[in-house]
């Protein structure tokens, strides 16, 4: 996500400590023992938002990296090496975020991170987390200037070569999004709000940059307090713009009760919104005005992928008592990616972690491959997932339906 934002890996890998030393569970430090009973330890940091409002999602990223390691280990993946996870949460905060950042580098053990949820967050990690050469992989970030820099639009360049992720970007989903409300919902005319955050600012300025070169008209801006309840102010700005949709750029919390306060002042036209959306507590919290309103994700649906299915029966067994939600996918994938570094590194130094090991790992990242629950999963020269497929979903009788997946088909 993001800022904003999707699979499985175990308590131990959300917990998140690598621990080279013998067994013992970390669980002062929210971490869990998922060992197989002796070997080398590895910690698998796990950072995203445990608690508060975007927790549904949070702890969704942190079973999956929990199933992740458990199945690891399980199945012997990496001959020597038992995995453990330690998960901390940012609250979606960045201050937050760096300072779980600063406490992961501080433990020799952890070889790499799952996270986080929010871009916002991730800008204050990422050079603690480069500086210590610690490979970190999101499963939800999509803002495109965290891997291709704050020039991205006109020229990239990596700033940061431990950052890797498993979600595309809001370079491919805001495009996707306007050519899908243009093109196939005829929606002509829109009106654009965002949050003010780094995921929702950057997720609806590509999404009007492209709404716009299509033909389509902007019938107002607004920006919003993401700690504000009261949206009426805007709701009838909206309803007074003539708009026949909806744009918002932001997070759940925030725009369900938004589009209820949309459709309560009048205006009974959808809104749309990135991955962010797409959790049911949009639902719940937008009520039944919410038919209609549409939002994109990465990738495609789990429940349609041949390659997800041993995923979600191994995420049920494992008797989680929160969703996989979102973005669990992509966090068991991106678990996984770093267990597929760690045993590269480890089979390249004959059958050893090597005392630089996180700097190795980082470097091995680059060339990971390997075919996972959400598809291919790989990364270009900027550290971005090669898999761009998205998939729009619309609220349907008070659930999320897919309408269709594809690719952004465009520059």
């Amino acid at each position: 996500m993001r800022q904003r934002s999707l699979i499985a890996i175990t308590a131990a890998l959300a917990a998140g400590a690598l621990t080279l030393t013998a067994c013992g569970s970390r669980d002062k430090d929210g971490g869990s023992d998922s060992g197989n009973g002796g070997g080398t330890k590895v910690v698998i940091g796990v950072d995203a938002p445990l608690t508060g409002d975007l927790s549904a999602i949070g702890l969704g990223i942190k079973n999956s990296v929990d199933l992740a390691v458990k199945q690891a280990n399980k199945n012997k993946a990496v001959d020597g090496i038992t995995f453990e996870t330690q998960a901390l949460d940012d609250q979606a905060q960045p201050s937050s975020g760096q300072q779980n950042a600063t406490k992961l580098v501080a433990n020799k053990d952890v070889l790499g991170v799952v996270g986080p949820l929010n871009s916002s967050v991730a800008e204050s990690m990422q050079k603690v987390f480069d500086d210590a050469k610690l490979v970190e992989i999101s499963p939800a970030n999509t803002n495109p200037a965290l891997t291709q820099g704050t020039n991205w639009a006109t020229s990239k360049t990596r700033t940061y070569k431990s950052y890797f992720r498993t979600a595309t970007t809001d370079a491919v989903q805001g495009p996707f999004a306007a050519q899908y409300v243009f093109n196939k919902a005829k929606k002509k005319k829109v009106f654009v709000i965002d949050d003010k955050k780094t995921y929702g600012a950057g997720l609806a300025g590509t999404f009007t940059t492209e709404f716009k070169k299509l033909g389509g008209t902007v019938a107002g801006t607004e920006h919003i307090n993401p700690d504000a309840k009261d949206f009426s102010a805007v709701a009838t700005k909206v309803k007074n713009s003539g708009a026949d949709v909806v744009y918002y750029g932001g997070e759940y919390p925030q725009a369900g009760p938004l589009s209820k306060q949309i459709k309560a002042a009048g205006a009974k036209i959808p809104v749309v919104g990135g991955d962010a959306l797409y959790d049911p507590t949009y639902v719940k919290l937008a009520g039944a005005a919410s038919n209609g309103d549409l939002a994109t994700s990465v990738g495609a649906p789990l429940e349609e992928l041949p390659s997800a299915k041993q995923f979600l029966d191994n995420y049920k067994a494992g008797g989680y008592k929160d969703a996989y939600g979102a973005y669990g996918g992509y966090a068991y994938d991106s678990a996984q990616a770093i267990i597929e570094a760690v045993k590269k590194v480890v089979a390249d130094n004959n059958g050893k972690l090597p005392d630089d090991a996180r700097a190795k790992i980082t470097e091995a990242m680059q060339s990971v491959s390997f075919d996972g629950v959400t598809g291919k999963v790989s990364f270009d020269q900027y550290g971005d997932t090669t898999n761009k497929q998205l998939t729009v979903y619309a609220v349907e009788n008070g659930t999320w339906k897919t309408v269709e997946s594809g690719t952004y088909n465009g520059g």
